[in-house]
């Protein structure tokens, strides 16, 4: 695959009002990568088949909004296929990580690297940096949930609504949620209420646009009318959301003793008194695990 040669992909307005915006709010921004060779269905269909297995997940689209994943049906293509006929698969696919294969990394670096003078002085190094593409039928859903990255969601083909809440709102994503989410125990997907509706805003965004979606802010997305959808998820993680995420496994383990604690603190609030024990309960835990026979 060839690297790509784009040149700034986020303009002014878009970086001052994503400097606006992160890390705590959602909003609406412009790039120009609608034009990008790695970014067509034939290049995706390529890149699922460099893509390890466990790196790939496709569902069918006609999802509700709320759902279990063990009650999600399995696709009856097979993931190129699914590409290459996503006009009429009634499907959803997602690329994940997709900096394994070189010419995604560097794309990947690239964009990452036009927000760094934002980013880091608010929430540190931009850590873990991964890309996912979401390949998706016209009219497909991907279910409520939430993501432990921060995340900037740019439209490349098609449309998208993406209906996101608060992550702090407690009443839709309890601290108990959280918490199992941090400790494995919990999918990412969420439990949804249409009591819930009130509460999130849409927003569309159609080529050429993009979403910033903070840490943890609960969204559902459906692909719009007519068309597939193409869209390329940039994310990171943080000192700050690494800190969250310890914090909410410490409170897990808390509860166990049957106390009540408190959630973390939002941002700009760093959580590292919870987040310090318990690093260091899971240090001792790695050390008293037992080592393996050596072979």
């Amino acid at each position: 695959m060839t690297a790509h040669t784009h040149g700034e992909v986020f303009g002014d307005a878009a970086k001052a009002a994503f400097a606006a915006a992160y890390p705590k709010q959602f909003c609406k921004l412009e790039h120009t990568l609608t034009d990008e060779p790695l970014l067509t269905l034939d290049a995706l269909a390529t890149l699922a088949a460099a893509l390890p297995e466990d790196s790939i997940e496709y569902n069918p689209g006609a999802l509700p909004i709320g759902i279990a994943p063990e009650d999600v049906p399995a696709s009856s293509l097979g993931v190129v296929e699914t590409i290459r006929n996503i006009g009429e698969s009634g499907s959803w696919v997602v690329l994940k990580r997709i900096e394994q294969i070189p010419a995604y990394a560097a794309l990947l670096e690239s964009v990452l690297g036009e927000l760094n003078g934002t980013v880091f002085p608010r929430t540190g190094e931009m850590l873990r940096h991964e890309g996912f593409i979401f390949v998706s039928s016209p009219n497909a859903v991907t279910p409520f949930h939430f993501d432990p990255e921060h995340n900037i969601l740019l439209q490349l083909a098609g449309s998208k609504t993406m209906t996101l809440f608060p992550a702090g709102d407690e009443a839709i994503s309890p601290p108990r949620v959280h918490e199992a989410f941090h400790m494995g125990e919990h999918h990412r997907n969420l439990p949804y209420s249409q009591d819930f509706a009130g509460r999130g805003t849409a927003i569309t965004i159609n080529p050429g646009e993009a979403i910033h979606v903070p840490v943890k802010s609960p969204h559902w997305v459906q692909v719009g009318p007519g068309a597939p959808s193409i869209s390329l998820s940039i994310t990171w993680r943080s000192e700050w959301s690494y800190a969250e995420a310890d914090a909410r496994a410490f409170n897990r383990a808390l509860r166990k003793f049957g106390l009540d604690p408190a959630s973390p603190r939002p941002f700009p609030a760093r959580n590292m008194g919870k987040a310090l024990i318990w690093r260091a309960i899971e240090r001792a835990n790695a050390m008293l695990r037992p080592k393996p026979p050596a072979t």
